[in-house]
Protein backbone atom coordinates (compact mmCIF):
# COMPACT_ATOMS: atom_id res chain seq x y z
CA UNK A 1 0.00 0.00 0.00
CA UNK A 2 3.02 2.31 0.64
CA UNK A 3 4.42 2.17 -2.72
CA UNK A 4 1.09 2.97 -4.22
CA UNK A 5 0.53 6.22 -1.35
CA UNK A 6 4.13 6.97 -3.03
CA UNK A 7 2.55 7.11 -6.94
CA UNK A 8 -0.51 8.85 -5.80
CA UNK A 9 1.74 11.88 -3.87
CA UNK A 10 3.93 11.67 -7.14
CA UNK A 11 0.66 12.46 -9.58
CA UNK A 12 -0.70 14.62 -7.27
CA UNK A 13 3.26 16.55 -7.04
CA UNK A 14 4.15 16.98 -11.02
CA UNK A 15 1.69 19.27 -12.07
CA UNK A 16 2.85 21.61 -8.97
CA UNK A 17 6.14 20.66 -9.70
CA UNK A 18 5.89 21.80 -13.32
CA UNK A 19 3.98 24.78 -12.23
CA UNK A 20 7.09 25.54 -9.95
CA UNK A 21 9.74 25.45 -12.71
CA UNK A 22 7.63 27.62 -15.06
CA UNK A 23 7.72 30.12 -12.16
CA UNK A 24 11.13 29.96 -11.99
CA UNK A 25 11.78 30.52 -15.84
CA UNK A 26 9.17 33.44 -15.44
CA UNK A 27 11.16 35.69 -12.88
CA UNK A 28 14.68 34.66 -14.06
CA UNK A 29 14.42 34.73 -18.16
CA UNK A 30 15.60 38.28 -18.97
CA UNK A 31 13.26 38.43 -21.45
CA UNK A 32 10.52 37.82 -18.90
CA UNK A 33 8.70 41.51 -17.72
CA UNK A 34 9.27 39.55 -14.00
CA UNK A 35 12.03 38.87 -13.97
CA UNK A 36 12.91 42.99 -13.69
CA UNK A 37 10.55 43.16 -10.93
CA UNK A 38 12.12 43.85 -6.85
CA UNK A 39 12.84 40.49 -5.53
CA UNK A 40 12.52 38.57 -8.60
CA UNK A 41 15.95 36.56 -7.37
CA UNK A 42 14.68 35.46 -4.67
CA UNK A 43 11.04 34.39 -5.88
CA UNK A 44 12.84 32.61 -8.75
CA UNK A 45 15.21 30.85 -6.24
CA UNK A 46 12.51 29.84 -3.99
CA UNK A 47 10.25 28.29 -7.05
CA UNK A 48 13.91 26.61 -8.14
CA UNK A 49 14.34 25.14 -4.81
CA UNK A 50 10.51 23.68 -4.36
CA UNK A 51 10.82 22.43 -7.79
CA UNK A 52 13.79 20.61 -6.81
CA UNK A 53 12.42 19.48 -3.78
CA UNK A 54 9.28 17.83 -5.25
CA UNK A 55 9.97 16.84 -8.66
CA UNK A 56 10.81 13.07 -9.46
CA UNK A 57 14.20 12.49 -10.44
CA UNK A 58 15.06 9.49 -13.19
CA UNK A 59 18.19 8.21 -13.73
CA UNK A 60 20.63 10.33 -15.39
CA UNK A 61 23.15 9.81 -18.32
CA UNK A 62 26.61 8.51 -17.93
CA UNK A 63 26.83 11.63 -20.82
CA UNK A 64 30.87 10.55 -21.13
CA UNK A 65 31.51 11.69 -24.94
CA UNK A 66 34.88 11.93 -25.69
CA UNK A 67 38.31 11.11 -23.67
CA UNK A 68 41.75 12.95 -24.29
CA UNK A 69 43.90 10.00 -24.68
CA UNK A 70 47.83 11.02 -25.48
CA UNK A 71 46.88 15.14 -26.57
CA UNK A 72 44.06 13.72 -29.26
CA UNK A 73 40.39 13.95 -27.91
CA UNK A 74 38.87 10.51 -28.78
CA UNK A 75 35.08 10.19 -29.06
CA UNK A 76 33.51 7.55 -26.60
CA UNK A 77 30.87 4.92 -28.17
CA UNK A 78 28.31 3.78 -25.34
CA UNK A 79 27.19 0.03 -26.06
CA UNK A 80 25.78 -3.02 -24.07
CA UNK A 81 28.21 -5.76 -24.50
CA UNK A 82 25.95 -8.24 -22.89
CA UNK A 83 22.21 -7.89 -21.84
CA UNK A 84 20.87 -9.68 -19.12
CA UNK A 85 17.29 -8.88 -17.52
CA UNK A 86 18.28 -7.67 -14.34
CA UNK A 87 21.58 -5.68 -15.77
CA UNK A 88 23.63 -4.57 -19.31
CA UNK A 89 27.23 -5.10 -19.77
CA UNK A 90 28.41 -1.49 -20.69
CA UNK A 91 31.28 -0.90 -22.63
CA UNK A 92 32.62 2.58 -23.23
CA UNK A 93 34.39 2.09 -26.85
CA UNK A 94 37.04 4.21 -28.10
CA UNK A 95 36.10 5.10 -31.39
CA UNK A 96 39.18 4.46 -33.06
CA UNK A 97 40.42 1.96 -36.29
CA UNK A 98 40.69 -1.59 -35.01
CA UNK A 99 44.44 -1.78 -35.37
CA UNK A 100 44.97 2.29 -33.68
CA UNK A 101 43.09 0.94 -30.66
CA UNK A 102 45.05 -2.48 -30.60
CA UNK A 103 48.19 -0.21 -30.51
CA UNK A 104 46.96 1.36 -27.29
CA UNK A 105 47.31 -2.37 -25.52
CA UNK A 106 44.68 -0.55 -22.71
CA UNK A 107 44.15 -3.25 -20.44
CA UNK A 108 40.21 -4.15 -19.97
CA UNK A 109 38.98 -3.12 -16.93
CA UNK A 110 35.71 -4.75 -14.94
CA UNK A 111 33.76 -1.96 -12.80
CA UNK A 112 30.96 -3.44 -10.61
CA UNK A 113 29.03 -1.00 -9.89
CA UNK A 114 26.78 -1.25 -6.69
CA UNK A 115 23.37 -2.18 -6.55
CA UNK A 116 22.37 -0.39 -3.50
CA UNK A 117 19.53 2.06 -4.23
CA UNK A 118 21.51 4.38 -7.09
CA UNK A 119 22.53 3.91 -10.62
CA UNK A 120 25.24 2.88 -11.92
CA UNK A 121 25.92 6.43 -13.14
CA UNK A 122 27.48 7.55 -9.41
CA UNK A 123 30.55 5.88 -10.54
CA UNK A 124 30.85 8.36 -13.68
CA UNK A 125 33.74 9.99 -12.29
CA UNK A 126 35.31 6.01 -11.70
CA UNK A 127 34.69 5.55 -15.18
CA UNK A 128 35.82 8.52 -16.99
CA UNK A 129 38.97 8.72 -14.69
CA UNK A 130 39.83 5.29 -15.88
CA UNK A 131 39.06 5.85 -19.28
CA UNK A 132 42.01 7.48 -20.87
CA UNK A 133 44.56 4.29 -20.24
CA UNK A 134 42.12 1.59 -20.00
CA UNK A 135 39.35 -0.25 -21.51
CA UNK A 136 36.49 0.12 -19.03
CA UNK A 137 33.06 -2.14 -18.41
CA UNK A 138 30.64 -1.36 -16.18
CA UNK A 139 27.59 -2.93 -14.45
CA UNK A 140 24.30 -0.68 -15.21
CA UNK A 141 21.83 -2.59 -12.92
CA UNK A 142 17.95 -2.41 -14.35
CA UNK A 143 15.76 -0.91 -11.95
CA UNK A 144 13.67 -4.00 -10.55
CA UNK A 145 10.44 -2.22 -10.99
CA UNK A 146 11.23 -2.40 -14.76
CA UNK A 147 11.44 -6.01 -14.91
CA UNK A 148 8.44 -8.23 -15.97
CA UNK A 149 7.89 -10.62 -13.02
CA UNK A 150 7.77 -13.30 -16.35
CA UNK A 151 11.77 -12.92 -15.76
CA UNK A 152 11.23 -14.37 -12.51
CA UNK A 153 13.30 -13.23 -9.40
CA UNK A 154 16.76 -12.39 -8.88
CA UNK A 155 18.93 -13.39 -5.59
CA UNK A 156 22.35 -12.83 -4.30
CA UNK A 157 23.47 -16.05 -5.73
CA UNK A 158 22.26 -14.66 -9.24
CA UNK A 159 24.60 -11.90 -8.48
CA UNK A 160 27.59 -13.85 -8.24
CA UNK A 161 26.65 -15.28 -11.35
CA UNK A 162 26.02 -12.39 -13.58
CA UNK A 163 29.83 -11.21 -12.22
CA UNK A 164 31.39 -14.66 -13.23
CA UNK A 165 29.39 -14.42 -16.63
CA UNK A 166 30.79 -11.02 -17.07
CA UNK A 167 33.94 -12.02 -15.77
CA UNK A 168 34.21 -14.35 -18.36
CA UNK A 169 32.79 -12.96 -20.74
CA UNK A 170 35.65 -10.52 -20.97
CA UNK A 171 38.59 -12.64 -19.59
CA UNK A 172 41.22 -14.34 -18.90
CA UNK A 173 42.96 -10.68 -19.11
CA UNK A 174 40.42 -8.48 -17.29
CA UNK A 175 40.88 -6.73 -14.09
CA UNK A 176 37.75 -6.00 -11.60
CA UNK A 177 36.76 -3.11 -9.48
CA UNK A 178 34.16 -3.60 -7.29
CA UNK A 179 33.47 -0.42 -5.38
CA UNK A 180 31.22 -0.56 -2.07
CA UNK A 181 28.52 -3.19 -1.96
CA UNK A 182 29.74 -5.79 -4.51
CA UNK A 183 32.78 -6.59 -3.05
CA UNK A 184 31.19 -9.26 -1.53
CA UNK A 185 29.74 -10.97 -4.14
CA UNK A 186 32.69 -10.21 -6.51
CA UNK A 187 34.76 -11.68 -3.97
CA UNK A 188 32.34 -14.76 -3.72
CA UNK A 189 32.51 -14.77 -7.79
CA UNK A 190 36.07 -15.14 -8.13
CA UNK A 191 36.95 -17.32 -5.02
CA UNK A 192 34.34 -19.88 -6.75
CA UNK A 193 36.14 -19.68 -10.12
CA UNK A 194 39.34 -20.58 -8.19
CA UNK A 195 37.97 -23.32 -6.76
CA UNK A 196 36.91 -24.22 -9.65
CA UNK A 197 40.25 -23.87 -11.85
CA UNK A 198 38.39 -21.63 -14.11
CA UNK A 199 40.79 -20.46 -16.64
CA UNK A 200 39.08 -17.52 -17.13
CA UNK A 201 40.48 -16.24 -13.71
CA UNK A 202 40.72 -12.03 -13.21
CA UNK A 203 44.32 -10.47 -13.82
CA UNK A 204 43.42 -8.57 -10.05
CA UNK A 205 40.45 -7.52 -8.15
CA UNK A 206 40.76 -4.02 -6.53
CA UNK A 207 37.96 -3.74 -3.66
CA UNK A 208 37.00 -0.08 -2.32
CA UNK A 209 35.19 0.62 0.97
CA UNK A 210 32.94 -2.19 0.84
CA UNK A 211 31.20 -4.92 4.13
CA UNK A 212 33.66 -7.30 3.48
CA UNK A 213 33.48 -8.13 7.62
CA UNK A 214 31.37 -5.72 8.55
CA UNK A 215 31.52 -6.78 12.36
CA UNK A 216 34.62 -4.52 12.08
CA UNK A 217 34.40 -0.95 13.12
CA UNK A 218 30.55 -1.21 12.77
CA UNK A 219 29.12 2.27 10.97
CA UNK A 220 25.12 3.16 10.99
CA UNK A 221 24.40 1.27 8.32
CA UNK A 222 25.49 -2.21 10.03
CA UNK A 223 23.92 -1.11 13.46
CA UNK A 224 20.77 -1.21 11.38
CA UNK A 225 21.26 -4.52 10.44
CA UNK A 226 21.96 -6.04 13.46
CA UNK A 227 19.68 -4.47 15.81
CA UNK A 228 16.41 -5.41 13.59
CA UNK A 229 15.29 -9.00 13.35
CA UNK A 230 15.22 -10.43 9.40
CA UNK A 231 11.63 -10.63 9.88
CA UNK A 232 11.06 -6.81 10.84
CA UNK A 233 12.65 -5.97 6.98
CA UNK A 234 10.55 -8.72 5.60
CA UNK A 235 7.48 -7.49 6.78
CA UNK A 236 8.69 -3.19 6.95
CA UNK A 237 10.69 -2.47 4.03
CA UNK A 238 9.30 -4.91 1.04
CA UNK A 239 6.41 -3.86 -1.41
CA UNK A 240 4.66 -5.10 -4.56
CA UNK A 241 5.35 -2.82 -7.57
CA UNK A 242 2.20 -0.84 -8.91
CA UNK A 243 0.75 -1.76 -12.26
CA UNK A 244 1.76 1.08 -14.16
CA UNK A 245 5.18 -0.02 -14.39
CA UNK A 246 6.15 -3.26 -16.03
CA UNK A 247 7.61 -4.90 -13.18
CA UNK A 248 4.31 -4.96 -11.74
CA UNK A 249 3.76 -7.08 -8.71
CA UNK A 250 7.27 -7.85 -8.19
CA UNK A 251 8.35 -7.56 -4.94
CA UNK A 252 11.17 -4.94 -4.19
CA UNK A 253 12.91 -3.03 -1.70
CA UNK A 254 11.82 0.71 -3.08
CA UNK A 255 14.27 3.22 -3.79
CA UNK A 256 12.22 5.74 -2.41
CA UNK A 257 12.80 3.91 1.21
CA UNK A 258 16.39 3.38 0.58
CA UNK A 259 16.61 7.32 -0.62
CA UNK A 260 15.11 8.21 2.39
CA UNK A 261 17.29 6.28 4.68
CA UNK A 262 20.00 8.24 2.84
CA UNK A 263 18.66 11.19 3.99
CA UNK A 264 17.88 10.38 7.59
CA UNK A 265 21.88 9.62 7.95
CA UNK A 266 23.25 13.37 7.38
CA UNK A 267 19.34 15.24 7.70
CA UNK A 268 21.31 18.41 8.94
CA UNK A 269 23.92 18.19 5.89
CA UNK A 270 20.74 18.19 3.09
CA UNK A 271 19.09 21.11 4.84
CA UNK A 272 22.62 22.53 4.65
CA UNK A 273 23.29 22.04 1.02
CA UNK A 274 19.79 23.22 0.04
CA UNK A 275 19.58 27.06 2.11
CA UNK A 276 23.15 27.44 -0.03
CA UNK A 277 21.51 26.18 -2.84
CA UNK A 278 19.23 29.19 -2.24
CA UNK A 279 21.55 31.77 -1.60
CA UNK A 280 23.48 30.41 -4.62
CA UNK A 281 20.81 31.25 -6.65
CA UNK A 282 20.18 34.65 -5.17
CA UNK A 283 23.54 35.98 -5.49
CA UNK A 284 23.76 35.03 -8.90
CA UNK A 285 26.45 32.14 -8.02
CA UNK A 286 25.37 30.25 -11.35
CA UNK A 287 28.70 27.83 -10.70
CA UNK A 288 27.82 26.40 -7.81
CA UNK A 289 24.03 26.49 -7.97
CA UNK A 290 24.85 24.25 -10.91
CA UNK A 291 27.39 21.76 -9.06
CA UNK A 292 24.31 21.59 -6.51
CA UNK A 293 22.33 20.48 -9.14
CA UNK A 294 24.51 17.85 -10.48
CA UNK A 295 25.33 16.26 -7.55
CA UNK A 296 21.41 15.64 -6.63
CA UNK A 297 20.34 15.00 -9.89
CA UNK A 298 22.36 12.16 -8.98
CA UNK A 299 22.05 11.29 -5.60
CA UNK A 300 18.05 11.78 -5.94
CA UNK A 301 17.69 9.40 -8.85
CA UNK A 302 17.07 6.23 -7.22
CA UNK A 303 15.85 2.55 -8.24
CA UNK A 304 13.94 -0.36 -6.44
CA UNK A 305 16.16 -3.44 -5.81
CA UNK A 306 14.46 -7.07 -5.91
CA UNK A 307 13.55 -8.03 -2.90
CA UNK A 308 14.79 -11.95 -2.78
CA UNK A 309 18.00 -9.77 -3.57
CA UNK A 310 18.10 -7.37 -0.88
CA UNK A 311 16.98 -10.00 1.61
CA UNK A 312 19.71 -12.07 0.77
CA UNK A 313 22.23 -9.48 1.63
CA UNK A 314 20.71 -8.34 4.99
CA UNK A 315 20.81 -11.99 6.20
CA UNK A 316 24.10 -13.53 4.37
CA UNK A 317 26.46 -9.90 4.54
CA UNK A 318 25.17 -8.22 7.22
CA UNK A 319 23.53 -10.08 9.70
CA UNK A 320 25.33 -13.95 9.67
CA UNK A 321 28.16 -12.68 8.54
CA UNK A 322 28.77 -15.72 6.20
CA UNK A 323 31.52 -14.85 3.98
CA UNK A 324 34.26 -13.94 6.81
CA UNK A 325 33.10 -17.16 9.03
CA UNK A 326 33.41 -19.39 6.41
CA UNK A 327 30.08 -20.63 6.09
CA UNK A 328 28.82 -19.07 2.81
CA UNK A 329 27.50 -21.49 0.36
CA UNK A 330 26.39 -20.69 -3.38
CA UNK A 331 24.48 -23.38 -5.46
CA UNK A 332 25.24 -25.84 -2.99
CA UNK A 333 29.24 -24.89 -3.36
CA UNK A 334 31.24 -23.59 -0.04
CA UNK A 335 32.68 -20.05 -1.20
CA UNK A 336 36.73 -20.78 -0.17
CA UNK A 337 38.33 -17.13 -0.43
CA UNK A 338 41.56 -19.01 0.70
CA UNK A 339 41.53 -20.99 -2.76
CA UNK A 340 42.53 -18.10 -4.94
CA UNK A 341 46.20 -17.96 -5.78
CA UNK A 342 46.90 -16.33 -8.53
CA UNK A 343 44.94 -12.80 -8.98
CA UNK A 344 46.65 -9.70 -7.23
CA UNK A 345 44.51 -8.18 -4.72
CA UNK A 346 44.55 -4.32 -4.04
CA UNK A 347 42.12 -2.83 -0.90
CA UNK A 348 40.97 0.72 -0.96
CA UNK A 349 39.11 2.79 2.31
CA UNK A 350 38.34 6.22 2.94
CA UNK A 351 39.80 7.06 6.67
CA UNK A 352 36.46 9.00 7.04
CA UNK A 353 33.93 6.59 5.91
CA UNK A 354 30.79 6.27 7.65
CA UNK A 355 29.07 3.60 5.54
CA UNK A 356 32.06 0.55 5.48
CA UNK A 357 34.44 0.88 8.51
CA UNK A 358 37.65 0.72 8.87
CA UNK A 359 38.84 -2.38 8.47
CA UNK A 360 35.93 -3.38 6.82
CA UNK A 361 37.41 -3.82 3.53
CA UNK A 362 41.19 -4.62 4.50
CA UNK A 363 39.02 -8.03 6.03
CA UNK A 364 39.67 -9.37 2.47
CA UNK A 365 43.75 -10.07 3.05
CA UNK A 366 43.39 -12.47 5.90
CA UNK A 367 40.71 -14.58 3.71
CA UNK A 368 42.06 -14.84 0.83
CA UNK A 369 45.52 -15.94 2.40
CA UNK A 370 46.88 -17.94 -0.64
CA UNK A 371 47.96 -14.96 -2.39
CA UNK A 372 51.24 -14.52 -2.44
CA UNK A 373 51.85 -10.88 0.01
CA UNK A 374 54.04 -9.28 -2.69
CA UNK A 375 50.76 -9.79 -4.80
CA UNK A 376 49.11 -7.56 -2.13
CA UNK A 377 48.32 -4.49 -2.03
CA UNK A 378 46.10 -1.94 0.63
CA UNK A 379 45.40 1.83 0.90
CA UNK A 380 43.88 3.78 3.40
CA UNK A 381 42.59 7.63 1.95
CA UNK A 382 43.64 10.36 4.22
CA UNK A 383 39.99 12.70 5.22
CA UNK A 384 38.47 10.69 2.33
CA UNK A 385 34.62 9.34 3.07
CA UNK A 386 32.64 6.68 0.77
CA UNK A 387 32.24 8.91 -1.67
CA UNK A 388 35.74 10.23 -2.12
CA UNK A 389 37.07 7.18 -2.87
CA UNK A 390 35.84 6.57 -6.02
CA UNK A 391 34.56 10.19 -7.09
CA UNK A 392 36.14 14.12 -7.01
CA UNK A 393 39.94 15.09 -6.63
CA UNK A 394 41.37 12.39 -4.22
CA UNK A 395 39.82 9.54 -6.21
CA UNK A 396 41.07 11.41 -9.44
CA UNK A 397 44.57 12.39 -8.29
CA UNK A 398 45.61 9.64 -6.14
CA UNK A 399 43.61 6.59 -5.93
CA UNK A 400 43.12 6.32 -9.61
CA UNK A 401 46.68 6.50 -10.58
CA UNK A 402 47.26 4.04 -7.98
CA UNK A 403 45.03 1.46 -9.51
CA UNK A 404 46.77 1.83 -13.08
CA UNK A 405 49.98 1.73 -11.27
CA UNK A 406 48.25 -1.76 -9.55
CA UNK A 407 46.52 -2.98 -12.52
CA UNK A 408 49.91 -2.60 -14.96
CA UNK A 409 52.33 -4.43 -12.83
CA UNK A 410 50.11 -7.42 -12.65
CA UNK A 411 49.00 -6.80 -16.13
Amino acid sequence: MLYQLHEMQRSFLTPLMQWADASSKLFSNPVSPFAHTPFSQRIAAGYELMYRLGKDYEKPAFGIDTVPIKGETVKIVERAAVTKPFCKLLHFKKDLPDAAFEALAQPTVLVVAPLSGHHSTLLRDTVRALLPDHDVFITDWIDARMVPLSDGPFHLDDYIYYVQDFIRALGPDVHVISVCQPTVPVLAAISLMASDNDPKLPKTMTMMGGPIDPRKSPTAVNDLATEKPFSWFENTVIYAVPGNYPGFGRKVYPGFLQHAGFIAMNPGRHAQSHREFYQHLVRGDEESAESHRQFYDEYNAVLDMPAEYYLDTIKTVFQEFRLPKGTWEVGGKLVRPQDIKSVALFTIEGELDDISGAGQTQAAHELCSSIPENMKRDYVAPKAGHYGIFSGRRWRETICPKIGEFIREFG
